[in-house]
């Protein structure tokens, strides 16, 4: 059995059961969760988030790159969120790689170097502060007065607020 099976089998098994309002693709909290893609990092538990509440966008590092800012701009342009909070954590795969090593790795792997950046790091709060900095200054965002930061720690299950 696959894990994809595995996981459909569970959504058998578990039913409509998830709370929360499905009646609007508006999250009623109108805000946006950017964060990693890192299985640890367990959204909707960590913020006690229901259904419908907020949109969550994951990436690796969970960084604002162009297109994230295009989903963010789609949020709140078409769907009325006005808040984005970026979470990036502790113990993340980014900070164990660097740019020119990883795309030398897919160039040596593919024959083709990315034109995309990796956008690894050696500190989280600097990374975090690189990404609010992306998301204020964007021109595509209506709101940027309220984008906050923090860093979480998957160990302790605890947030801390970057400045």
């Amino acid at each position: 059995m696959t894990s994809i099976d595995v996981l459909l089998k569970r959504n058998r098994e578990i039913g409509n059961i998830v709370p929360g309002d499905r009646s609007s693709p508006k999250p009623s909290l109108q805000v946006s969760i950017l964060t990693c893609m890192d299985a640890r990092i367990r959204v909707f538990e960590i913020f006690g988030l229901l259904q419908g509440e907020a949109h969550v966008l994951r990436n690796a590092g969970g960084v604002v790159t162009d297109d994230m800012i295009r989903s963010l701009a789609l949020s709140q342009r078409k769907l009325g969120t006005r808040e984005v909070l970026i979470v990036q954590h502790t113990d993340c795969g980014l900070s164990t790689v660097t740019e020119d090593e990883f795309k030398d790795e897919l160039e040596s792997a593919t024959g083709l170097r990315p034109t995309w950046a990796v956008e690894a790091f050696r500190k989280v709060e600097d990374s975090v502060r690189t990404s609010m900095e992306r998301a204020r200054r964007s021109d595509f965002l209506l709101h940027t007065d309220n984008v906050r930061g923090f860093v979480y720690d998957v160990k302790a299950g605890s947030l801390t607020e970057v400045k």
